[in-house]
C-alpha cells in the first residue's frame, strides 16, 4: 500500500468520524433520542427561551468536558468495579503509547527513513522507507532500536505493576465494602448423584446436614430451566383448588345440589362425605405436585451456610473421593446467575468444552477465506498477472479507494459475526454464571483477534506477494518470516487502525440501530411501548479491541514507528467515549470483579515477548549481533516480571482471602446483623422469581426504572438544560440497582449534568 492510498484511507475516516461526532451531540438533545442515548436514567426538562431551541440543533462538545470531568467514584457509581477496570486498560495504553511515540518517532523514525537500505530493491514503496527494512545491514544505528525496545519495554512492565497492584487493592475493597452479599454465603453443588431412594433435594439435604452440621443452614435445589414456568403454572392452580374447594364444602348442601341423592363426587355429597373427600383430594393434590417437582430436580443446588468462613471452606475442598461428584464453587450473584447452564450434568461439560474447541478451530480456519479476500484486495498488483482483468482496475482513478479504504473496512464488517459466535461458545461450555460467560467469551475473541486479524493478515498478505511460494517448515522458520513480513504489514494496519478504531468509536457514540429501531417505533410504526431494552457493556468485544491495538502497537513500534499516533488517538478518544457510554447508556446487571485486568496484564505480556523475539531475529538478520544479543536478557526479564506478577497479585484474582471473610463474620456477629443475614439468602436466590419470568424480564427491568414516566417535551423546552441524577446509594451488592425507579433517582445528591 502506497502513501495516496493511506492518505484516501484517512481522509475518509477523519470524514466519517467527524460527521458522526457532530451529529450525536445534535441527536443527544432531542427529547426523542433521550432512551437511546441516557439509558435508564429518567431526564426532566426545563422550560428556557426560545433562543434554546434553535441550540438543540448546533453541534456542541459539552459531553466531551463531562465525560473528562467525571470521577472515578462516579464511573464506579454507574458501571461498577468492571467498567472503572476497563478504564484503566485505556490509561495505561494511553501512558505507555505516548512513551513509544515520543522516543520511536523522535529517534527511530528518522533512522528509518535515512537508512538507505531500500536502495535498489523493486518492490519497495513509499511506506517500506519508513520501516526497520530501509536500514542497511551492519548498521551501528541498530543500537537506538534497541533503546528504544528497552526503554518501552522497562515502561511497560512498570505501569502494568502500578495497574496491577492498583486494581488488586480495589478488588479487595470491593468484598469489604459490600460485605452483605448472598454470594459469600452461598455455595454451588453440582454432580449431585442420583439416588432411586430419595430426591436430589433429599440427598443434599442429608450430605450437608451429615458432614456439615454445625455451618449448614439450608439449600435450594436447581430445577430445569424450560420446567420452572410449568411448575409456576401447577402451583398456581394448585392454589386455586385449595382456596376454592373449601368454600364450596362450607357451603349448605341445599345449596350445592339435590340431597336425595347418594353423590359420589366429593363435592356435593352429604357434608362429612364432602369433607372427607375434599381432604382426600387435596393431599393427593399435593402429592402429585411433589412428585413433579422431583422429576423436574437437576443435579444441582444452591447451599447456604451461617458464615462466610464456611462457604469459602466448602467452596475449596473436594467433598468426594470422586471428583466428578458433589464439586463445589462459590455461588455468583443472583442476577449473575446463569441458571439454564446450572441444569446441565456435570460430567458433560468436558464434552462440550471438547466440543467447543473444535467448533472454534474450524471457524478459525474457515475465517482465513476473507483474511486472504482482504489481503487480496490490498495487494491488487501482485494479482494481475493470475487475473488479468484487474489490470483495468488498477488504472481506475479509485484505486487508491479499493486498495486503501475498502480491505479495512470488509475486514471490519466480517468480524461483527465474531463476539456473538463466541458468545455462543462459552454458553454451550456450560458456565454457570453470566459474568464468567462473557470473560469466557472475552478470551476466545482476544485468542481468535491476535490470530485471524493480526498473524493471518500477515501471513497471508505475504502469499499474495509471493504467488504462494511462501513456505514455513519450522518455528524458527515462522519466526523469521514474522521479523521480514511485519514491517511490510504496517501501512494495512494503519488502515485498520483508522476503520476499526476511529469510526468504531463514532458508531459506538452514535448508537445507529436503537437509534434507528427508536425511530421506527415511534415515528412510523407509533407504538407506544418502547424499542430500546437494557443492554449490559460488551466487555468481550471492546476489550478484546483495545488489546488488539496493544499488541499492534507494541510489535510495530520499533519496526514501523508511523502507526504509533494513530493508536495514541484512538485510545484519546477512547478514553472520553467510553467514560460517556458508561455514564450514560449501558446498564449493570452483573459484573466479574475487576477479572479483565488479568486478561490485559497477559495479553499485555504476550505482545511484548513477540516484539521482542521479533527485533532481535530482525537483529541479526541485519547482522547486528550484538543489539540481537542485547534482546535475550530483555526476554528473560519480561518473563521473569509476569512469574513475579503471578505469584504476587493473581491468587487475589482467583480466591478470597479467608482472614476478610472471618473477620467480616465477627464484626456483623458482634453487631447482631449475621442472623438477619442468613435469614434471606433463600429468597434472594428464588429461582422461581428470578427466571420464571425470564422472557418478561428484560421488559419488568424496564417497567421498574420508568415507573414515573418523564414530562412531554414542547417545542419551548430543550434538552440541553437536562440533568440525570447518579444512583450512588442505590448500589446493593456491587452494583448500582438496575431497578432503580425515577422516584428513588430524583432523591440522590449527586448530579451530573448531560447537556
Amino acid at each position: 500500500m502506497d502513501i495516496p492510498a493511506l492518505l484516501t484511507s484517512a481522509g475518509m475516516n477523519i470524514g466519517i468520524s467527524v460527521g458522526m461526532f457532530s451529529l450525536y451531540s445534535i441527536l443527544r438533545k432531542q427529547p426523542l433520542n433521550v432512551k437511546v442515548y441516557f439509558g435508564q436514567r429518567i431526564a426532566q426538562g426545563r422550560t428556557r427561551n426560545e433562543n434554546l431551541c434553535f441550540e438543540r440543533f448546533v453541534p456542541s462538545a459539552s459531553w466531551i468536558l463531562k465525560a473528562w470531568e467525571a470521577t472515578e467514584e462516579d464511573i464506579f457509581a454507574c458501571g461498577g468495579i468492571d467498567a472503572v477496570v476497563f478504564l484503566r486498560i485505556i490509561v495505561f495504553s494511553i501512558r505507555i503509547f505516548a512513551i513509544a511515540t515520543i522516543v520511536c518517532t523522535s529517534f527511530v523514525l528518522p533512522l528509518n527513513y535515512f537508512g538507505e537500505g531500500m536502495e535498489g530493491v523493486e518492490d519497495s514503496t513509499a511506506m517500506d522507507l519508513l520501516t526497520i527494512g530501509n536500514v542497511r545491514e551492519g548498521s551501528r544505528w541498530l543500537w537506538a532500536h534497541c533503546l528504544s525496545l528497552y526503554v518501552v519495554s522497562a515502561s511497560a512492565c512498570t505501569l502494568l505493576y502500578y495497574e496491577y497492584e492498583n486494581i488488586a487493592g480495589m478488588r479487595m475493597e470491593q468484598v469489604q465494602r459490600f460485605p452483605t452479599k448472598p454470594s459469600h454465603f452461598t455455595v454451588v453443588v453440582r454432580g449431585v448423584p442420583w439416588s432411586s431412594v430419595e430426591s436430589y433435594s433429599e440427598s443434599v439435604g442429608k450430605f450437608f446436614s451429615n458432614y456439615y452440621a454445625s455451618s449448614y443452614l439450608s439449600h435450594q435445589i436447581v430445577y430445569r430451566f424450560g420446567a420452572v414456568q410449568q411448575i409456576m403454572e401447577d402451583a398456581e392452580k394448585m392454589y386455586k383448588v385449595m382456596t376454592t374447594v373449601p368454600v364450596m364444602a362450607a357451603a349448605p348442601v341445599d345449596q350445592c345440589c339435590d340431597t336425595s341423592v347418594d353423590h359420589r363426587c366429593g363435592l356435593c355429597g352429604t357434608g362429612s362425605n364432602s369433607v372427607k373427600m375434599i381432604g382426600a383430594g387435596s393431599e393427593l393434590a399435593r402429592r402429585n405436585v411433589d412428585d413433579e417437582l422431583r422429576e423436574k430436580e437437576c443435579e444441582a443446588a444452591l447451599v447456604f451456610f451461617r458464615s462466610r468462613f464456611d462457604a469459602l471452606l466448602v467452596s475449596q475442598t473436594i467433598q468426594s473421593a470422586d471428583p466428578m461428584l458433589w464439586v463445589t464453587e462459590l455461588a455468583p450473584e443472583p442476577l449473575d446467575v446463569f441458571w439454564q447452564n446450572l441444569c446441565v450434568p456435570y460430567n458433560l461439560l468436558w464434552i462440550r468444552k471438547i466440543s467447543v474447541f473444535i467448533a472454534s478451530v474450524v471457524f478459525s480456519v474457515l475465517f482465513l477465506l476473507p483474511t486472504t479476500f482482504v489481503q487480496g484486495l490490498t495487494k491488487i498488483q501482485y494479482l494481475q498477472n493470475a487475473f488479468p482483468i484487474l489490470r483495468r482496475v488498477s488504472d481506475r482513478s479509485y484505486i487508491n479507494l479499493i486498495t486503501g479504504y475498502l480491505p479495512s473496512l470488509v475486514l471490519t464488517v466480517f468480524l461483527t459475526i465474531v463476539p456473538p459466535l463466541m458468545m455462543l461458545f462459552s454458553t454451550l461450555e456450560g458456565r454457570v454464571s453470566r459474568s464468567t460467560r462473557k470473560r469466557s467469551a472475552c478470551v476466545k475473541v482476544l485468542i481468535f483477534m491476535f490470530w485471524n486479524v493480526y498473524f493471518s493478515n500477515i501471513l497471508s498478505g505475504s502469499w499474495i506477494e509471493r504467488m504462494g511460494k511462501l513456505t514455513v517448515t519450522s518455528p524458527k522458520d515462522l519466526a523469521t518470516l514474522l521479523a521480514e513480513l511485519i514491517p511490510r504489514q504496517a501501512s494495512f494496519f494503519m488502515t485498520y487502525v483508522m476503520t476499526s478504531g476511529w469510526s468504531g468509536l463514532s458508531f459506538e457514540l452514535l448508537q445507529p440501530v436503537p437509534l434507528l429501531g427508536n425511530w421506527l417505533f415511534k415515528c412510523v410504526l407509533m407504538r407506544e411501548d418502547d424499542f430500546i431494552r437494557p443492554v449490559t457493556f460488551a466487555f468481550h468485544t471492546e476489550v478484546t479491541r483495545v488489546l488488539l491495538f496493544g499488541l499492534l502497537g507494541f510489535t510495530f513500534c520499533i519496526l514501523a514507528p508511523l502507526i504509533l499516533p494513530f493508536l495514541l488517538i484512538y485510545f484519546c478518544f477512547a478514553f472520553l467515549v467510553y467514560r460517556n457510554q458508561i455514564m450514560n447508556v449501558y446498564f449493570v446487571k452483573y459484573q466479574t470483579d475487576g477479572s479483565y485486568w488479568t486478561l490485559a496484564h497477559n495479553a499485555t505480556i504476550f505482545s511484548l515477548i513477540l516484539t521482542q523475539v521479533v527485533a532481535g531475529i530482525l537483529f541479526g538478520m541485519k547482522k547486528s549481533s550484538s543489539a540481537s544479543t542485547a534482546t535475550i536478557p530483555l526476554i528473560v526479564c519480561t518473563a521473569l516480571f509476569n512469574v513475579f506478577c503471578k505469584n504476587r497479585f493473581l491468587p487475589l484474582f482467583r480466591n478470597r482471602a479467608a482472614q476478610d471473610a472471618i473477620d467480616m463474620d465477627r464484626h456483623d456477629e458482634r453487631l447482631g446483623k449475621l442472623q438477619e443475614i442468613v435469614e434471606n439468602l433463600p429468597k434472594a436466590y428464588n429461582q422461581f422469581e428470578l427466571c420464571g419470568d425470564e422472557m418478561q424480564v428484560t421488559t419488568k427491568q424496564e417497567e421498574d426504572a420508568h415507573s414515573d414516566k418523564p414530562k412531554k417535551s414542547t417545542s419551548s423546552e430543550s434538552l440541553e438544560d437536562l440533568e440525570i441524577v447518579n444512583p450512588e446509594n442505590l448500589i446493593t451488592g456491587d452494583l448500582p440497582s438496575p431497578s432503580a425507579s425515577s422516584s428513588q433517582l430524583e432523591h440522590e445528591d449527586k448530579i451530573v449534568s448531560i447537556n
